[in-house]
């Protein structure tokens, strides 16, 4: 824990304060405190990377969760080849990253992908460009993020599913609730812990989104998809300046534990057992 984890992580919070390009060794680190912070603030691209990383993850992250429990509460009924179905839904979560995405850039090549072959047979004259366009590049990674992410959310949901009460059911039954009532009152309410969990990581791993984003668009088209850990990492080792790029750092994980904060305490009280 001390090596990998407390170590690293105070390291980067001293280097956030000094100016430091590696090549020049330990002697080469210079203090100068909170300057990679007043250059952050006016930093355009730090700000502009910002808002493509909360699309990302604003956008992904409620989208993945909304998929993942539609399709936990689907396959946690009693239907035919039910175990199949589920490690169907959840192989995306365990497919390598390269291979998934060479999948993607296949499904959604402009000319010949099998996505726009399907719209323009069903009307769509200019369908979208998808990974070379700069406006379509990152809802496409949204897209993918989703279908990578849902089984995994789906598996957890169904989890929980099976660990509901059943008296509550019946107590609802004998009650006169209908489906839509016992889901409001007890099935929902019995899923935020496993949702806020489900928001709060997921959030997490979004934000830190990098080898998605490297593989499939290096950043680009531009720099339509260059989400702040992308920025980060164009920082630290393609101008080495590490210093500025552990100042990044410091200010996403500040916003990562704010919104984290944040969830926790929207979920207050909402809880079946709370």
């Amino acid at each position: 824990m001390a090596l990998f984890l407390v170590v690293p992580l105070f390291a980067g919070l001293f280097i956030a304060f000094t100016d430091w390009n590696v090549v020049s060794g330990i002697e080469g680190i210079r203090w100068v405190g909170l300057a990679n912070f007043q250059e952050l603030m006016g930093d355009p691209m730090f700000w502009s990377s910002i808002g493509r990383t909360l699309f990302y993850a604003g956008v992904g992250t409620p989208l993945t969760v909304f998929v993942g429990v539609v399709l936990g509460l689907a396959l946690n009924r009693p239907l035919p080849a039910r175990g199949l179905l589920r490690a169907i839904f959840f192989l995306p979560a365990l497919v390598n990253t390269v291979a998934a995405g060479t999948v993607w850039l296949l499904l959604l090549h402009p000319t010949s992908g099998i996505v726009n072959d399907t719209l323009r047979t069903l009307g769509f004259s200019d369908p979208p460009k998808w990974f070379v366009s700069q406006e379509w590049a990152l809802p496409a990674i949204v897209l993918m993020s989703v279908w990578i992410g849902a089984g995994y959310v789906a598996v957890l949901v169904i989890a929980a599913l099976q660990d509901m009460p059943e008296d509550l059911y019946e107590a609802a039954t004998l009650d006169g609730a209908g489906a839509l009532r016992k889901f409001t009152t007890v099935t929902l309410p019995g899923l935020v812990p496993i949702l806020t969990f489900l928001l709060i990581t997921s959030f997490i791993g979004r934000s830190q989104a990098f080898g998605l984003i490297q593989f499939m668009t290096a950043g680009g088209p531009g720099d339509s998809t260059t989400v702040l850990s992308y920025y980060m990492y164009e920082v630290g080792f393609h101008s080495y300046r590490f210093g500025y790029a552990a100042a990044i750092g410091v200010m996403s994980m500040l916003g990562v534990l704010v919104i984290s904060v944040f969830f926790f305490r929207l979920q207050r009280g909402r809880g079946l057992y709370n």
